[in-house]
């Protein structure tokens, strides 16, 4: 009789709902903290990106004593707010010489048909440097009127592990922000 007593009781029942709920919505809450978070920094990263292009395509150096390279870098700083961590941030300049080249390997080829550049196969060394490149872009920030693409490469660590295995399971999400400019015409020192 005791039993049955307990077993139609309902006080409580609000508390195991909660109990039941409560995890669901603090994985739901993080989730949204955790991606806006993310878009937020890769938003900031793409704006970066763009206004140390809109720096570079003119040649203008940097104030006294600072290279292009490093005002690039000042000005992505600067944008990014300090939620980028500029010790982990990788940022690349490759230059081209057309638009059509940007993201295009060196020709070669394909003696086996397996559709990819193998050793001992031959190719057109475009760049010179005695080697097959799967990217005809050559590191640097160009001069007048080259093509130059500016990327942002971030690993943003996740704020909670509770999103790690749908997220990224390395504790870490990979962001990447790029534009390709053309150099304006600027004369050269």
């Amino acid at each position: 009789s005791m039993l049955r007593h307990l077993w139609r009781r309902r006080d409580g029942t609000t508390a195991l709902e909660f109990a039941f709920a409560a995890p669901v919505v603090t994985l739901f809450v993080a989730g949204i903290v955790e991606v806006g978070m993310m878009l937020f920094a890769l938003t900031l990263m793409e704006a970066s990106v763009r206004e140390s292009s809109r720096f570079g395509i003119t040649g203008a150096g940097g104030a006294a004593g600072i290279s292009r390279e490093q005002a690039i870098r000042d000005i992505v700083d600067r944008v990014t707010l300090g939620l980028i961590d500029m010790n982990r941030l990788v940022v690349q300049q490759s230059v081209y010489s057309s638009f059509a080249t940007v993201g295009q390997h060196e020709a070669f080829t394909d003696t086996n048909g397996n559709g990819q550049f193998d050793p001992g196969e031959s190719f057109t060394d475009v760049n010179g440097n005695g080697q097959w490149d799967a990217d005809l872009g050559a590191a640097g920030i160009g001069g007048p009127g080259d093509v130059v693409v500016y990327t942002l490469v971030y690993d943003w660590p996740l704020l909670t592990g509770m999103l790690n295995p749908i997220l990224g399971p390395s504790g870490t999400v990979r962001l990447r922000a790029s534009v390709a400019v053309r150099n304006e015409p600027y004369a050269t020192p």
